[in-house]
C-alpha cells in the first residue's frame, strides 16, 4: 500500500481583524501546481479589492525549482509576499504548512488594510495564524497518493466506460463532445487495474492518458 500523508479535507476559510486590518485565510487541496495556481488566480479574482492576496503552497512537483522531498514525493513550494514587506508574509504562511505537515495543499491570505501599519513581526504573526485558522477550519486527512487520468471514448462506449469508473468508487468529471472525456481521480494502487479493465471491455478502443 503506498504511503499516505496529510493534507487537508477542503475549502475553507477564516477571518479575523488587526488594529483594523482584516485577514482572511483560504485553503484548500491541489494535487498539481496548476491546480493550486488556479485556486489563487480564483481568490484574488474574488476579492480584486483587496490590498493584498498573498500565497502559499505545498504541491507535487513535476519538474519545477525550490523541490525538497515529501514522503518519497519532490514537492513545489512556493509562496511570495504580494507587495508586503519581504519576508513578512509568504514564507511566515508557508512555514505553516510546513510545520503542520501538510502536502498537496494551497493557501491564499487575503488583507484589507485597516491604515495602521503592524511592522514585520506584526505582518508575520497575521499571515501565520490566518493560515493556521484556515487549515483547523478545513480539517487536516490522511490521504493516498492519486493519480488524474484523462481518458477519452467514443459515445458507444461511454456507457461502459461510465459504468467501470462508477463501480471504482472514484472521483471524475465527463464532458460529452464529439467524443465523451472523462477526468477521473485515481489512487495510484489502483491505476493499472482501471487501465486494464477499461481496455479490456472496450477491446482496446479506450484512449487514456
Amino acid at each position: 500500500m503506498t504511503d499516505t500523508y496529510r493534507t487537508v479535507a477542503e475549502r475553507a476559510s477564516a477571518s479575523f481583524e488587526v488594529q483594523g486590518s482584516e485577514f482572511i485565510g483560504h485553503v484548500a487541496p491541489a494535487d498539481t501546481v496548476e491546480a493550486a495556481e488556479e485556486f489563487v488566480d480564483a481568490v484574488r479574482e474574488e476579492y480584486a479589492d483587496a490590498t493584498h492576496a498573498v500565497p502559499a503552497y505545498r504541491v507535487p512537483a513535476g519538474e519545477a525549482s525550490n523541490q525538497r522531498p515529501g514522503d518519497g514525493v519532490l514537492l513545489r513550494e512556493y509562496s511570495s509576499d504580494d507587495g508586503e514587506p519581504t519576508g513578512s508574509a509568504g514564507k511566515p504562511a508557508l512555514n505553516v504548512l510546513e510545520q503542520r505537515d501538510v502536502r498537496n495543499v494551497v493557501a491564499v491570505v487575503v488583507r484589507y488594510y485597516g491604515g495602521t501599519n503592524l511592522g514585520v513581526g506584526g505582518l508575520a504573526s497575521a499571515y501565520s495564524q490566518a493560515v493556521k485558522d484556515g487549515v483547523d477550519a478545513a480539517g487536516i486527512v490522511e490521504e493516498v497518493p492519486h493519480e488524474h487520468l484523462a481518458i477519452t471514448v467514443e459515445y458507444d462506449d461511454s456507457g461502459t466506460v461510465r459504468g467501470i469508473i462508477e463501480s471504482a468508487g472514484v472521483e471524475f468529471d465527463a464532458e460529452y463532445d464529439a467524443d465523451v472525456s472523462f477526468s477521473v481521480r485515481v489512487p495510484v494502487d489502483e491505476v493499472d487495474e482501471l487501465r486494464e479493465r477499461l481496455r479490456s471491455a472496450t477491446s482496446g478502443r479506450v484512449e487514456i492518458e
